[in-house]
């Protein structure tokens, strides 16, 4: 079986892991010079720090499905962060996650008096929708609305409180706004409105207080550098800087990937994209070629090499402004970039010696924007973006900078990502579950789809389980029947 995959990012990569350890001869063909996708190192004279995500969940998950694909799981070295995080407020106080829950107790307690039992409870009833909601809809594809809509599914929502939004859930155990705040902003870790996004995704704030946050050395991004090497290693054909433009068929199947330089023929054919962008290129094909989407959120990344380190900070904080909500509001009703932002900084440097030079350091500040076009001047948004970490908690950063750059959502857009979202389609209640594309979205008989716009969604762990999913579709389970046109039959 010749299986050829459009598209480098993690997604794709796992798949082609999973195909190779099934005997299938791969060809992965990536528009950019690197693969990773989102998951790539940004470098300059000596500084090296990630690109995209940092932020690490679910090393379990990640670790099995590697270990599934054959993948040597040892060359890995994982670290948890201790604490998690701290958020900063604009009044000097702060509060720090942490994975224990006795050390997360006496800190709600000592910050919020007589919130401990608040979050006891969510512990113990998080842990058991936790379980259930990874068993019937992480493992689980959709490839017909009447195999998500079944009584025991519809049970398991009502259990999950998925009718509420995760800032509501958030409220139903939270007094103080500032600890409900802690509980509810992450769907931003996956491009989503915590006032929008069903309450499913409080998994992810549950998740981060329960297997921790953790730190792959060397970046995350070194995980697309060790699978790449294994893949090469099991003799994948990698074509880099070669974007695919066209899928060219013969009745209902793909024949060939038409690339700038030529055509590639295979077998079966993986497309590896955010999945309104990459559907263009199989519009005749597509289930629902209408319909629209929403993007997730969009990110202002500033990448900066400086000539210090601080020994006193931590590898991830967060700093909050006193109207977090109007923040979300601007981000995603009004499409505005909010002129007082709270923001996330990332300082590997303090755990991770071989990311600058020796004495020198790296730091990586995230700003959740709007996707689409700014409504500002980008450089003095990141410098008052700067500023206010300097005042709030790295003195002298800005003279120490040697190196800086940045990312806006029109960059992420040129790269291929919907509407410049960072995280693909908006983790919103018609665009999760049976409601996302799924893993054989097109009426072609041997064209599948993986990445962050595929079910189950965003962040990692969860697109490497997608493409888990479409492994089991396409090696473990019998397939679904197919009528003339391709689509599966209901």
């Amino acid at each position: 079986m010749k299986t050829v995959i459009a598209g480098g990012g993690i997604g794709g990569l796992v798949t082609a892991l999973y195909a190779t350890h099934h005997g299938d001869e791969v060809t992965l063909i990536e528009q950019q010079s690197k693969l990773g996708g989102r998951m790539q190192y940004v470098e300059n004279a000596g500084f090296k720090i990630d690109a995209g995500p940092t932020i690490v969940l679910l090393p379990d998950m990640i670790q099995e499905i590697l270990q599934e694909t054959g993948f040597p799981v040892e060359s890995l070295d994982w670290q948890l962060c201790d604490p998690l995080y701290t958020m900063n407020y604009p009044d000097g106080s702060s509060f720090r996650k942490f994975n224990h829950p006795v050390r997360q107790m006496d800190e709600i307690e000592a910050m919020f008096p007589g919130e401990g039992p608040n979050y006891a409870r969510f512990l113990e009833e998080m842990k058991v929708r936790f379980e259930e909601g990874r068993a019937a809809f992480l493992e689980k594809a959709f490839l017909t609305k009447r195999s998500f809509f079944t009584a025991e599914n519809m049970k398991a929502l009502w259990r999950m409180k998925a009718y509420k939004s995760v800032r509501s859930l958030a409220r139903t155990y939270f007094s103080n706004p500032r600890l409900q705040e802690a509980f509810y902003f992450q769907t931003l870790y996956i491009g989503g409105q915590p006032s929008k996004a069903p309450a499913m995704y409080s998994l992810v704030p549950f998740s981060e207080q329960h297997h921790g946050i953790w730190y792959l050395k060397g970046g995350y991004a070194g995980l697309i550098e060790a699978i790449e090497a294994e893949l090469r290693r099991r003799g994948v054909t990698i074509r880099t800087n070669e974007a695919v433009t066209e899928v060219t068929h013969e009745s209902n199947r793909a024949v060939a990937l038409q690339t700038e330089t030529g055509e590639v023929e295979g077998d079966r054919f993986i497309m590896n994209g955010d999945f309104p962008v990459t559907k263009e290129l199989l519009k005749e094909q597509s289930k629902k070629p209408g319909q629209t989407y929403e993007p997730s959120s969009g990110c202002l990344l500033i990448y900066l090499g400086l000539n210090r380190f601080y020994a006193d900070a931590e590898v991830h904080q967060f700093f909050m402004n006193d109207a977090f909500d109007a923040h979300m509001t601007d981000v995603f009703k009004y499409r505005s970039w909010h002129p007082d932002p709270s923001f996330y900084v990332f300082y590997p440097s303090l755990i991770d010696e071989t990311l600058a030079p020796a004495g020198k350091s790296v730091m990586y500040m995230l700003v959740p924007v709007p996707a689409g076009k700014p409504d500002t001047d980008v450089e003095r948004y990141a410098e008052a973006v700067i500023e206010k970490a300097e005042a709030r908690g790295f003195s002298g950063l800005c003279e120490a900078i040697e190196w800086k750059e940045l990312r806006t959502p029109q960059d992420a857009e040129m790269d291929g990502l919907f509407e410049g979202g960072s995280f693909g389609l908006a983790p919103t209640l018609m665009q999760s579950g049976a409601f996302r594309p799924q893993l054989k979205p097109y009426r072609s008989e041997n064209v599948y789809a993986v990445g962050a716009s595929i079910h189950p969604g965003g962040g990692v762990p969860i697109v490497m389980q997608g493409a888990k999913l479409l492994a089991r579709y396409l090696y473990e389970d019998t397939q679904a029947p197919v009528s003339s046109d391709g689509k599966e039959v209901e």
